[in-house]
């Protein structure tokens, strides 16, 4: 029978859990603020619903390349420091967008945010494979995955409060020095792994599971290695089929509700909060069926693989019964079951990235991973909105969307197989099967 966790050990996983959420919970408020403030941007600074489309998209393209080098520093200099700065770089953004005098400015705000944020995601990937066994690290994954809904859940509310009680820009001043509390909070109370002296004991039961000799410094040359297996491809190809479909409910929900199903602003934005709460439990479930097929005997990575690509079909066929049925009533239902298994999905590809590679590189492919999922997610307003201009009807952009999510499943099932060892990113095996020598027969 496993070791239970030393009271050390189970206060530094319930502290960094809480604090992964509290924070993860900030970013997805912060990045809402622009949204909940259009109208009045709009009005105040004198901008277009064009030039409120590059400042929306501005967060979504820093936010996806920044997350190549983000992942690279958490597992090169902690996550201690890296959540730290990412914090107070992105509440300093944040609080920025509160002084803003024009579009240029708005720009540059929202650009540093994405960088900022960056880091929030990888880091939780790092902190979950130090501080837990391969064992539990499905649940503590869905645990931290779920602020994203809770996020967006809270953040229609407390934004809206905040704006009609204070005004825009105080809005984004009060969420800035949010963040900044929350960013001293990580760092007083979180410490790296490394730094701390653990007993033989507690060593082995965080490290229950993993190869031997897996804390070595990260090296530049074999994070580059990364990029020449089929199983970073794979979860390159995969994330970005699960949130190009996330962000098409995400950006588009509370407009398809009122342009397709002519559904009034007050019931919209009951609506759309059903989904959100969808996608909390969902993002907790996801974890948790990880861990249940690891004890069941799956191998760490078809315990991740194979929720990952089922829950991705069901998110596809639920948004296509959403775009066809008539009953605006069971195409929420349906959209609130697509968000379920979406957020499922998510946390499923979090909890493989602790078990993908190397785990001094945890971080590093969970952020090359999310590279290629906000590809998708900076993709999928645009597309969607060039749909429903061209065509009249969200109804082909979900579909476009559904069928994007099937080519990224099928993309989990048969591109991943093992996990990057060691060994393979050092170049002295083939185990982990490069891109560019694939099994016979394949």
């Amino acid at each position: 029978m496993a070791a239970a966790p030393t009271p050390r050990i189970r206060f530094m996983q319930r502290a960094a859990l809480t604090l992964l959420v509290l924070s993860g919970v900030v970013n997805y408020i912060d990045r809402a603020t622009l949204a909940i403030a259009n109208p009045l941007v709009r009005h105040d600074l004198g901008l277009s619903i064009n030039d409120m489309g590059y400042l929306l998209s501005a967060f979504l393209w820093a936010y996806a390349f920044a997350q190549l080098p983000a992942g690279a520093l958490v597992d090169r200099l902690g996550p201690r420091l890296l959540l730290s700065l990412g914090l107070a770089l992105w509440s300093g953004a944040q609080a920025l967008g509160g002084l803003v005098r024009n579009f240029g400015e708005f720009f540059a705000a929202r650009m540093l945010l994405g960088l900022g944020e960056a880091p929030q995601f990888p880091t939780g990937a790092r902190v979950v494979k130090d501080w837990f066994p391969v064992r539990n690290r499905g649940l503590a994954t869905g645990i931290f995955n779920c602020a994203s809904t809770l996020g967006n859940a809270i953040g229609a509310p407390l934004l809206t409060f905040l704006m009609l009680a204070f005004g825009w820009r105080w809005m984004f001043l009060i969420m800035g020095f949010a963040g900044l509390v929350v960013a001293g909070l990580w760092y007083l109370i979180y410490r790296d792994i490394e730094t701390v002296l653990l007993s033989r004991e507690e060593t082995e039961i965080v490290t229950e599971g993993d190869p031997p000799g897996a804390r070595a410094p990260t090296r530049f040359a074999e994070w580059r290695r990364l990029f020449r297996f089929r199983m970073t491809w794979g979860m390159i190809l995969g994330y970005f089929g699960t949130i190009y479909l996330t962000w098409v409910y995400t950006a588009w929900l509370p407009g398809y509700l009122e342009i397709e199903r002519h559904m009034t602003i007050a019931k919209t934005g009951w609506a759309a909060a059903i989904p959100s709460v969808a996608g909390v439990v969902g993002g907790i479930f996801g974890g948790w069926i990880v861990d249940v097929l690891a004890r069941l005997g799956l191998s760490p990575i078809n315990a991740r693989k194979v929720p990952m690509s089922l829950a991705l079909i069901g998110m596809a066929l639920f948004t296509v019964l959403a775009a066809e049925v008539e009953s605006n009533t069971v195409a929420i239902a349906c959209i609130s079951a697509a968000v379920f298994l979406g957020y499922a999905t998510s946390s499923s590809c979090w909890a493989m990235a602790s078990v993908a590679a190397p785990p001094n590189y945890t971080a590093s492919i969970g952020a090359i991973q999310n590279f290629g999922g906000y590809l998708g997610g900076a993709l999928a307003p645009t597309v969607t909105a060039l749909i429903v201009t061209k065509t009249g009807s969200f109804v082909p952009a979900l579909l476009v969307g559904a069928a994007i999510g099937v080519f990224s499943a099928i993309a989990y099932f048969v591109v991943i197989r093992g996990p990057i060892t060691a060994a393979a990113l050092r170049g002295e095996d083939d185990i982990a099967a490069p891109i560019r020598a694939p099994a016979p027969g394949h």
